[in-house]
């Protein structure tokens, strides 16, 4: 398959998503970082999309009263930034300068520096201040890098909320010990019990799948060896639901096995193939894997038919398959969707369908770039791909 055929194949709602991303206000590095697309491609989506030539119902020649309504949900979306700042602070409002700093410092990836001083009640300048102070100062009690409990509390508060509440006190440790604060995992845990600081409750999920059908089955390649000594040998798939207010949302995902990165996902209101097919072409753009790859899947007609098979084909990917209803065959996978309904979707309701897509995307990018993952050592997928490819290039040279 020639380059340029390659690039043709970007599904137009592939393209269409890409650019209302940036449009909601992320960044065109960020969001071909997370989307595994080229940033040049990304601007001009982007352009074609403001000269109306992308295609799609969202891309018609702008009129006043939409660039109003753009105006206004601008505006709209500062509003939420500051409630979301004023509660995810949590106590920090009735903290001292120090604290409110340090959460500031630590969260200075997710809100503006400005906005986040304007909530908290504290200057910008103050904030820089400190934080020049900070550096000639070095830590606290000189040599040991020690934290007061209260400064401490403020990181882990920053912390708790910039994960959404997902990480109990052994990942709450990890975290921290990432973020430079010398810190012992007996200490975080009774900070976090007396301070009410808990990770969200576990709950069991139900995965149906549709296995009552005559397609052909292909036989189980993995047999629950889950490990891959490098990227793009082994990839699973298995297909999720989420309720919204408009009806069933179904997400289908394909995740790396050596990183457990998830490398491709798709959302449709219904569950038929396309909605694999896509997740798998939008994988495929991402990761170019050699032929020869194995990608494992359970016995739901979506992958035993026609247009999945034909497109393993196509891409000379092999087939694997889980006995029937036998969800351990398929366990990464599971417990991918049980993190994520979990630590993200649990409580929650959704008005649309698109809000429960805006929630899912934004997980996937903190999961792949974020979430500590204890299987890989308490890093996240991306940070363990970049030190494999970093010792392969050492052990070259």
């Amino acid at each position: 398959m020639s380059e340029k055929q390659m690039r043709g194949q970007y599904t137009q709602e592939f393209k269409l998503e890409a650019v209302r991303l940036v449009k909601a206000g992320q960044s065109v590095g960020m969001t071909a970082k997370v989307l595994g697309i080229p940033k040049a491609s990304l601007s001009n989506w982007v352009r074609s999309s403001e000269r109306g030539q992308l295609g799609g119902a969202g891309d018609r020649p702008v009129t006043p009263e939409q660039m109003e309504l753009a105006r206004l949900r601008a505006e709209l979306a500062r509003v939420k930034m500051e409630r979301d700042i004023g509660k995810k602070s949590g106590g920090v409002l009735c903290a001292g300068c120090s604290a409110k700093y340090a959460w500031i410092r630590t969260m200075k990836d997710s809100w503006p520096v400005s906005l986040s001083c304007e909530v908290l009640g504290v200057s910008v300048s103050g904030y820089f201040d400190h934080q020049r102070g900070q550096r000639r100062r070095g830590p606290s009690q000189p040599g040991s890098g020690r934290l007061s409990d209260e400064a401490l509390l403020a990181h882990m508060r920053a912390s708790h909320a910039e994960v959404r509440q997902e990480y109990g006190w052994p990942r709450m440790t990890k975290e921290l010990c990432a973020r430079g604060h010398r810190v012992g995992k007996e200490r975080v845990r009774r900070l976090m019990q007396q301070h009410g600081i808990r990770a969200r409750g576990r709950r069991k999920f139900v995965v149906t799948t549709d296995s009552k059908h005559k397609l052909p089955i292909a036989p189980d390649l993995l047999q629950r060896d889950f490990a891959a000594d490098a990227p793009n040998l082994k990839w699973t798939s298995d297909i999720t639901y989420i309720a919204t207010d408009e009806g069933w949302l179904y997400l289908g995902a394909f995740i790396d096995l050596h990183s457990r990165m998830v490398v491709g996902w798709s959302m449709r209101p219904h569950m038929r193939a396309s909605l694999v097919t896509d997740a798998l072409r939008m994988a495929w753009f991402r990761r170019r894997p050699p032929p020869g790859l194995i990608v494992h899947t359970d016995r739901g007609s979506q992958y035993c038919g026609e247009a999945f098979q034909t497109a393993l084909t196509g891409y000379a990917m092999r087939s694997s398959m889980s006995r029937k209803g036998d969800c351990w065959d398929n366990a990464p996978t599971e417990r991918l969707w049980g993190r994520l309904k979990v630590g993200r979707l649990h409580g929650r309701r959704f008005a649309t369908r698109r809000q429960a897509m805006d929630e899912v995307i934004d997980w996937l990018a903190f999961y792949n770039h974020r979430r500590l993952h204890s299987t890989l050592g308490y890093v996240s997928p991306r940070q363990y791909e970049e030190r494999w490819v970093a010792a392969l290039l050492n052990k070259a040279a």
